[in-house]
């Protein structure tokens, strides 16, 4: 295969195999050789392997991010294949992650994954989320959505997160490096009460929508990762399947908030009662 010419990095011995696979990602100006190394030494924290995770993990290993963890304690039940595409029918009944990992190695095969078939909770999200750059929420509960803000503000880490029920989607960027970066809770102050939300399982969700908003995520990780274009920090982009509008609305840093405002109450994760 003739190659269109690459501008490469001088500090990193690109393999050819690596030169053919990210050839269209070299060539672009905003990421040339320099960038694919950004990727390629990244490591990116994916909470959840469903419908968002499936889509971020496939792009992001395409994309050639070095590192992948994974962290997910559910197995895989017939419900999920309408939209969690990283799975297949004959998985069935393994752990996601055993799944996750398998597709990520068939679509390339130099990622590192690591695994972590538990849930994130107070207790162990200290020395999960302190080892990777950015992190990327996929989960489906307040709780953990909540737990991942808090502990990706203290440890200073990009979070990326985005949640879809029946035909919207929600994405936002928190970076905590920016102090003048609003946080989740700045949106949410607190967990609604039990009930006052259905879930994807109570009101359904539509398929397709888990590939466009975890697309949209993935895009934005790998923008951080490259540090172009403009980041979602401080907004909040909503988009509506079934009129096909998408809107940005612009988010304010919380003074009152009670982690990242001027007299925060949240002074760690280790509070186990911020979480229920």
């Amino acid at each position: 295969m003739v190659l269109p010419e690459l501008k490469m990095n001088k500090t990193y011995n690109f393999t050819n195999d690596e030169i053919e696979r990210y050839s269209r990602h070299i060539i672009l100006p905003e990421v040339g050789g320099e960038g694919q190394k950004k990727l390629i030494e990244s490591k990116v924290l994916v909470v959840g392997a469903g419908g968002l995770g499936s889509i971020i993990l496939m792009y992001l290993a395409a994309a050639g991010v070095g590192t992948l963890g994974i962290i997910d304690d559910d197995k895989i039940e017939l419900s999920n294949l309408q939209r969690q595409i990283i799975h297949k029918t004959e998985n069935l009944g393994i752990f996601k992650v055993d799944s996750a990992e398998e597709t990520i190695k068939s679509i390339n095969p130099s990622v590192k994954v690591l695994k972590y078939k538990k849930r994130l909770i107070p207790s162990n999200a200290e020395e999960i989320v302190s080892q990777y750059d950015i992190v990327a929420d996929g989960s489906d509960n307040f709780q953990t959505r909540f737990l991942v803000n808090d502990v990706c503000y203290f440890f200073k880490k990009t979070l990326v997160t985005a949640a879809i029920l029946r035909f919207e989607g929600q994405i936002s960027t928190f970076n905590s490096k920016n102090k003048l970066s609003s946080c989740y809770r700045c949106l949410w102050h607190s967990a609604p009460s039990e009930g006052a939300i259905a879930t994807c399982a109570q009101a359904g969700v539509f398929g397709a929508l888990a590939g466009n908003i975890g697309t949209l995520q993935a895009i934005e990780i790998l923008k951080e990762i490259l540090q172009i274009g403009n980041s979602l920090n401080n907004y909040l982009m909503i988009f509506d399947a079934l009129s096909l509008e998408m809107r940005k609305v612009k988010l304010k840093k919380d003074p009152n908030c009670m982690l990242c405002g001027k007299n925060p109450t949240i002074l760690s994760i280790k509070n186990k009662k911020d979480y229920k």
